[in-house]
């Protein structure tokens, strides 16, 4: 007999289906550099849904990231992130992220799910924190906010250019970091 997982309880919780509000949210991530520090960059076109269910583990979510709208801070390097070498945007124009399920670990969440990048498609679980719901805003608009983080390999998307260092080590590390801030706004119900 297997036990049945419920969801730690989550104060204000609305189900609905949600949309990012981009103007209020990022798709960032961080990758070490040299071995010595990180850099860090930031996507500045993306959308998505998230569909928050009765029980929050029947939540789902589906994002689309536009590759090209890289942004690092370095005009060079973002042009470097668009080539072949890494995004390869002329061939893929952007990232997607499908989720799968919502599971708990401990008290935390953890939203199983797909991401597609370069046409490679591999499972990533996101950690999932939940700021809170918030039923009337200035905006007139009901707003949830989340915030949600992996490490991924970018070896496994096929994206392995790198340079040796005299001092031995490399260029790029393979671990990057991404970290996704999300403030969404429930949608009307159909009909209503």
């Amino acid at each position: 007999m297997t036990a049945v997982q419920s969801a730690p309880a989550v104060a204000g919780y609305v189900p609905g289906t949600w949309n990012i509000d981009v103007a209020h949210s990022e798709v960032g991530f961080s990758v070490r550099h040299l071995m010595v520090s990180k850099v860090k960059g930031r996507f500045a076109e993306f959308s998505g849904t998230i569909v928050t269910g009765e029980d929050p583990l029947d939540s789902s979510v589906e994002a689309t990231v536009v590759l090209s709208s890289i942004h690092t801070g370095n005009a060079d390097r973002d042009a470097h992130l668009r080539s072949a070498d890494f995004f390869d945007t002329d061939q893929h124009a952007a990232l997607s992220y499908r989720s799968t399920g919502v599971r708990c670990d401990g008290d935390d969440f953890v939203v199983d799910g797909e991401l597609t990048l370069r046409g490679i498609t591999r499972e990533v679980p996101l950690r999932l924190e939940i700021h809170g719901f918030q039923p009337e805003t200035p905006f007139g608009d009901s707003r949830a906010g989340f915030t949600a983080t992996t490490e991924i390999d970018r070896r496994d998307f096929d994206i392995s250019f790198n340079m040796a260092l005299e001092g031995g080590g490399v260029g790029l590390g393979n671990k990057v970091e991404i970290v996704i801030e999300i403030e969404a706004i429930l949608q009307p119900e159909p009909g209503v």
